[in-house]
């Protein structure tokens, strides 16, 4: 094994750029996100956008589903067109223009800078954790090691995003530093989603300084031998992008010449186009499926993808409705410190470092021990807490929909009463760590060895897809809370998370009877099997 090949902890001396690449790409994407829900609520005359919680989770819907969306095109345009190395330069090229675009004080750029960075981070994201594969050979001990220093890349990002809106968006000390040398206090913001951009620069000046680190890793496209197979790739290439241009093309010519078209009639075919594609494909499993015993174990992957959709619509609650939570609600001061409402965003990443180690070693002992619940049932399990999450909130309603906390000022928007404790929320995260570590590491593993092994890579796409349904539905929430008030928003997610938990429950047996049976299972899928080797790591990379 040359020096080259063990140069950073022992790993290939790619997993360096690929870890720092992550960690500026994470660090850009969740910077951003963090403060833009409390962005766009901000008075105007404060420099935010004046809009309503309503308008406020439908651009988050819109936003937060479509990254993952276009990560399906993304990784397939860079397995047959681009490679994976192209692929990750266009995106972060993308990333830092788009951020660029919402650090101009221009209103014009803000929607369009959102789908640059949806855009780039659809290219990025499924296609860099593709070259970390890549460096390894297929029987390299390593891997999994691998794979761990590399998500440690995205907690340290998503850990670090949160410092961005607490010191620049939201501190009242940079605001007053920036009006006492002259300069509008209110380009707090603009500064803010500047260094996202800034960020990701430097991600993308080491990934092309660090390219000849990477080998042969990710650099070509993996173009069909067969002519008439590799133009029908051309053929449905040129048909998504002429689709794109039609869809594009034909709403702006009937917003502009035939009626305007309402963000939320935008909102609601969306919506509407993600129900149709679930049940396209899942159609298109099933009639594909070669046996019965083919349809049941597709039948089986329905209950899953059901509660991936649950567990992100409740879980993604933390860059909307809870972000807005804490902005308004929630005390500033908090085991005497002063925090602003994005700082709440940083438990998260904080519990996943924490838990990490525990919750392997649990894994682990019960696995040895023939006591480790199937994935289905850590799925169950999970499900509950993320209830419970919601539950320890209740208490804070009553004072949350008071006339003291629903007071509007002159413009319209509601003024921040911050009586409610910090505890509450600091809680719900703690335990929506714990349903992640439960669910997301074992959400795509399970619907993998449920599905023919002809049919793997369309897997990864239908996970994708119930990504983007959670994060839709997060965002569209936000009215609910709007219009009934927090008590009712959140009793509604503590119910659907116990329906779903009990559906789960209940067919985890069957599931698992089909798992065993799979074409990708082994002879023996017991209880008694090796726990996912990377439970914790995986869990944060659930973007």
């Amino acid at each position: 094994m040359s020096d080259r090949d063990k140069a950073f902890f022992g790993h290939p001396a790619g997993l360096k750029t690929l870890f720092f690449t992550e960690m500026w790409e994470r660090m850009s994407y969740y910077g951003a996100r963090a403060f833009l829900a409390i962005f766009m609520i901000t008075p105007v005359a404060k420099g935010g956008r004046g809009m309503s919680d309503g308008e406020t989770g439908l651009v988050m819907a819109l936003y937060m589903s479509s990254v993952y969306l276009l990560s399906l095109p993304g990784g397939w345009i860079a397995d047959r067109f681009m490679g994976q190395r192209k692929a990750v330069t266009v995106g972060g090229i993308g990333i830092a223009l788009g951020n660029a675009m919402l650090a101009i004080p221009i209103d014009a750029l803000f929607f369009p800078g959102l789908a640059v960075i949806a855009i780039g981070t659809g290219f990025l994201k499924p296609n860099i954790s593709t070259i970390v594969g890549q460096l390894y050979k297929p029987d390299d001990i390593r891997r999994d090691a691998g794979f761990t220093i590399y998500y440690m890349g995205i907690n340290i990002g998503a850990g670090l995003s949160p410092l961005i809106g607490m010191l620049i968006a939201q501190s009242s000390t940079f605001r007053g530093m920036l009006a006492n040398n002259g300069i509008d206090p209110n380009l707090c913001w603009n500064i803010a989603f500047a260094i996202p951009a800034i960020g990701m620069v430097f991600g993308l000046v080491q990934y092309l300084v660090g390219w000849n680190a990477l080998g042969d890793a990710g650099l070509n496209p993996t173009i069909p031998t067969d002519k008439k197979k590799a133009a029908a790739d051309v053929n449905k290439l040129q048909m998504l992008a002429g689709g794109l241009v039609a869809i594009i093309g034909g709403g702006l010519v009937i917003h502009y010449a035939v009626t305007p078209i309402s963000g939320k009639l935008l909102g609601d075919v969306f919506g509407i186009g993600l129900a149709v594609a679930a049940v396209l494909v899942f159609t298109g499993f099933y009639k594909n499926a070669r046996d019965i015993d083919e349809k049941k174990r597709i039948t089986a992957m329905i209950p899953l993808f059901l509660g991936g959709i649950a567990f992100f619509a409740v879980f993604e609650q933390a860059s909307t409705t809870l972000s807005l939570y804490a902005e308004r609600i929630v005390q500033r001061e908090w085991l005497g410190m002063h925090l602003e409402a994005v700082a709440y965003q940083f438990p998260n990443a904080l519990f996943i470092v924490v838990l990490a180690s525990p919750f392997a070693w649990m894994w682990l002992r019960l696995a040895r021990a023939g006591k480790e619940p199937s994935p289905v049932l850590k799925f169950a399990i999970g499900m509950v807490f993320v209830a419970l999450s919601f539950v320890v909130m209740l208490p804070t309603v009553g004072v949350a929909e008071s006339a003291a906390c629903q007071t509007k000022g002159a413009d319209g928007s509601i003024l921040p009463c911050n009586l409610v404790s910090a505890t509450p929320l600091v809680l719900l995260y703690f335990l929506s760590t714990i349903a992640e570590l439960f669910i997301s590491p074992v959400g795509l593993s399970s619907m993998s060895k449920l599905a023919p092994t002809r049919l793997a890579g369309m897997v990864m796409g239908t996970w994708f897809l119930a990504t983007a349904i959670g994060n839709y539905i997060a965002g569209r929430a936000a009215s609910l809370s709007e219009a009934n008030g927090y008590g009712f928003l959140f009793k509604t997610l503590i119910a659907c998370a116990l329906v779903i938990s009990a559906a789960l429950f209940a067919v985890a047996p069957l599931i698992k009877k089909m798992m065993a049976k799979g074409p990708n299972a082994p002879a023996d899928r017991s209880e008694k099997a090796e726990p996912d080797p990377l439970p914790a790591a995986k869990a944060r990379d659930k973007d």
